[in-house]
């Protein structure tokens, strides 16, 4: 009787095959309630200031900003998603199979479609400083129009091969009910790995290299310039020195941020072996929450070190945004 009492299951009625729920100090499932809750509100609000800001001022409609736009919808959909794993706190997942295999489904193309879109902001970044003088040739609107559409695109096909087999019979791979199982093969998750992780972060790395070696190097230029034109070489030195500095902060951040969010991820789905990532498990549960928190973090670097988005802001909680032809407001 004791050990019926104690054990609980996700669903009473289905004695033989119901999966049981893990026992959790009520401290932990409060404490993780209101972080996913947390995170949730947080990135679905901050991602929808920007894709308001981008979408309503015409100022704003350059082609870095569409890539942005780009970014900030995959990760406003990471908020409402989260709602789900709130759901499956208790681990118990109540949904159904198929709301299952869903919603893992949606989860990697908005990874996918994140990594993809956060290479070409790369690329973008690239070209303004390093071939400043081709940039209005080489990146136009409709070109990154183009590559943002092939980045979802080819997000979709892509994972809808990945998980095919959980699409085509949902809960194939499960042990109980009330369990959410989602099974790659080895050799699928590897290509996940090396075409979503490693070959990304590899032009990243490159690309971020190039523009952190131009920046100082033209820091140092100007240095050199100005130190032969004015006298006062020491407080020039300083002011280079601090700009070196600010760029290669920045560029540290955008950088170490990303590794330190999607490396754990990635590190546990090269491991799985024909393994089910089973969402009840604490590591797969760490690890995508910190996936997840990338998405909230990602305004914040993107976008708030820009002060037009400080200022569309403030139109938008003053709902000055509101007023006639408040588009053509100037916010460079």
């Amino acid at each position: 009787m004791e050990t019926l009492e104690e054990t609980e299951l996700c669903f009473p009625q289905l004695l033989n095959s119901s999966c049981m729920k893990p026992k959790r100090p009520h401290f932990q499932t409060l404490l993780s309630y209101i972080l996913l809750l947390s995170i949730s509100v947080l990135t679905t609000f901050l991602n929808l200031l920007v894709i308001i800001s981008i979408s309503h001022f015409k100022q704003l409609h350059t082609p870095t900003n569409l890539v942005l736009l780009s970014l900030a919808v995959s990760d406003f959909l990471v908020g409402p998603l989260l709602l789900f794993q709130i759901m499956f706190i208790d681990g118990c997942w109540l949904l159904g199979d198929l709301m299952c295999s869903l919603c893992q489904f949606v989860a990697y193309i908005l990874s996918s479609v994140s990594v993809g879109t956060m290479v070409l902001i790369s690329i973008d970044r690239y070209v303004a400083i390093c071939v400043p003088l081709h940039y209005s040739t080489l990146i136009t609107q409709n070109k990154v129009k183009i590559c943002v559409c092939l980045c979802w695109i080819f997000s979709i096909i892509f994972q809808s091969v990945m998980v095919m087999d959980n699409l085509q019979q949902p809960g194939r791979f499960k042990s109980c009910v009330g369990q959410c199982v989602v099974v790659i093969k080895y050799i699928f998750g590897l290509t996940v790995v090396v075409f979503s992780f490693i070959a990304p972060i590899t032009v990243i790395l490159v690309l971020y290299m190039r523009v952190f070696v131009v920046a100082v190097t033209q820091a140092q230029a100007m240095r050199s310039h100005i130190a032969t034109v004015v006298s006062l070489q020491g407080s020039v030195k300083v002011t280079a020195k601090k700009s070196e500095l600010k760029a290669a902060r920045t560029l540290g951040v955008v950088i170490v941020v990303f590794l330190l969010c999607l490396c754990p991820y990635y590190c546990v789905a090269l491991t799985g072996q024909d393994n089910s990532i089973n969402s009840s498990s604490a590591l797969y549960t760490f690890v995508t929450n910190l996936y997840s928190f990338h998405s909230c973090l990602n305004p914040m670097i993107y976008a708030f070190f820009y002060p037009w988005f400080r200022k569309s802001v403030h139109f938008i909680v003053t709902l000055k945004i509101l007023q006639p032809d408040s588009c053509e407001t100037n916010m460079l």
